[in-house]
C-alpha cells in the first residue's frame, strides 16, 4: 500500500447522497424566473442544471439578454438553498460509512465542485466537520466555473494547506479522477448506488465499494 500524507475526499455521492435532479430543475426554473424569464427552453434549464462550464452558461443567458455574472450567483443561491432545505427536511443525509474514516490518522480534507456555503452548511449540521483538517467548495462568482474539477486547482490549494506531498483522492465521477491525476495524486472511485453503472474513460488507481474500503488501502 502506499503511504499517503493525505486523504481527500469529493462530497456529493461519497460523504453524503448527491442532490436530486428533481430538487436541482426546481432550483433552476426558480433561478430563471428570478431574473425574469419565466419560461426557459427546457434544454437551457438542463444546462445549467450540472455540468456547467463558462462557454454554455453565455450561450444560455446570450438566449435571453441576460447578464451571465448575475445569473449565475442567482442559480448558485437558489441550487444551494434548495440543498440545504433538502438536509433539513431529511430527504438528503450523510452515508453510514463516514464513521469508517474516523479512525484514519492521515489529515483528511474535502475538495468538492458544490458551492463553498454549501459544503459549510453540510459540515456543520451532520456535526462531522471536526474530522476534516481543511475543505473546499466552490465560489458562487462565474471565475470558479473556470477551477472546479477535473481542474486541479481546489485539490492543489488543499494540498498546500495540508503540507502533503501524497495524497489519495476519494471520488464518485470521471472529473474527480481526472482531477486527482492532473494533480499527480491517486485516485478511488467510489461505486454508490447512483454511479454503480457507470462507465470512465480514465482509469482509477482503485475501485471501491464504500469508505470502509477507502480505510484499508490507507492503512
Amino acid at each position: 500500500m502506499t503511504d499517503y500524507d493525505a486523504i481527500l475526499f469529493d462530497n456529493d455521492g461519497v460523504l453524503v447522497e448527491p442532490p436530486t435532479d428533481e430538487n436541482l430543475l426546481a432550483a433552476a426554473e426558480s433561478a430563471f424566473r428570478a431574473v425574469g424569464v419565466d419560461d426557459p427552453d427546457t434544454t437551457h434549464v438542463d444546462e445549467i442544471i450540472r455540468g456547467v462550464t463558462p462557454d454554455s452558461l453565455y450561450d444560455v443567458c446570450s438566449a435571453y439578454d441576460v447578464d451571465p455574472q448575475e445569473f449565475w450567483h442567482v442559480r448558485d443561491t437558489h441550487a444551494s438553498e434548495a440543498q440545504l432545505a433538502e438536509f433539513r427536511e431529511g430527504r438528503r443525509t450523510q452515508y453510514d460509512d463516514v464513521a469508517a474514516i474516523e479512525d484514519l490518522a492521515h489529515d483528511l480534507g474535502i475538495v468538492s465542485s458544490n458551492q463553498h456555503r454549501t459544503i459549510e452548511f453540510i459540515l456543520d449540521f451532520h456535526e462531522f466537520g471536526d474530522l476534516f483538517d481543511t475543505y473546499y467548495g466552490r465560489g458562487m462568482g462565474v471565475e470558479d466555473l473556470h477551477r472546479k474539477k477535473p481542474e486541479p486547482h481546489f485539490l492543489e490549494r488543499a494540498l498546500d494547506d495540508l503540507g502533503a506531498e501524497s495524497a489519495l483522492f476519494v471520488g464518485d465521477s470521471q472529473s474527480d479522477v481526472e482531477a486527482a491525476h492532473r494533480a499527480g495524486l491517486d485516485s478511488a472511485f467510489i461505486r454508490r448506488s447512483h454511479c454503480a453503472d457507470a462507465t470512465l474513460s480514465t482509469e482509477p488507481d482503485y475501485e471501491v465499494e464504500d469508505l470502509y474500503d477507502v480505510v484499508e488501502i490507507a492503512r
